[in-house]
């Protein structure tokens, strides 16, 4: 399906974006900050490529490797996002800090 395609290449250039912005931060806590949405991104990469591949084709070993990639970018997703929500509000005061 073209939605997926789309979705997997969006997904794979926010991933580059945000590992981008990661390397290139000065403060620690911006780097995790930035690993965290790479860390979504990426997850939600091998997710819609899990999803894509599934749709795809119907074969029994695809389906078997699609639901891995679909679990694996889960977990990924789910935990990129409990990072990120853990440090949202300590890049957030470290951001005012800096500024005052």
């Amino acid at each position: 399906m073209l939605v997926f395609v789309f979705l997997i290449v969006l997904s794979a250039c926010f991933y580059v974006y945000f590992k981008v912005k990661g390397v290139r931060a000065k403060r620690p806590l911006e780097k995790e900050f930035f690993s965290a949405k790479s860390s979504m991104s990426l997850g939600s990469l091998v997710l819609f490529y899990g999803i894509n591949q599934m749709i795809l084709f119907h074969s029994v070993l695809t389906l078997v490797i699609g639901g891995i990639f679909i679990l694996v970018g889960a977990g990924s997703l789910w935990a990129g996002y409990k990072a990120y929500k853990h440090y949202v509000p300590l890049h957030a005061k470290e951001a005012e800090r800096d500024h005052a």
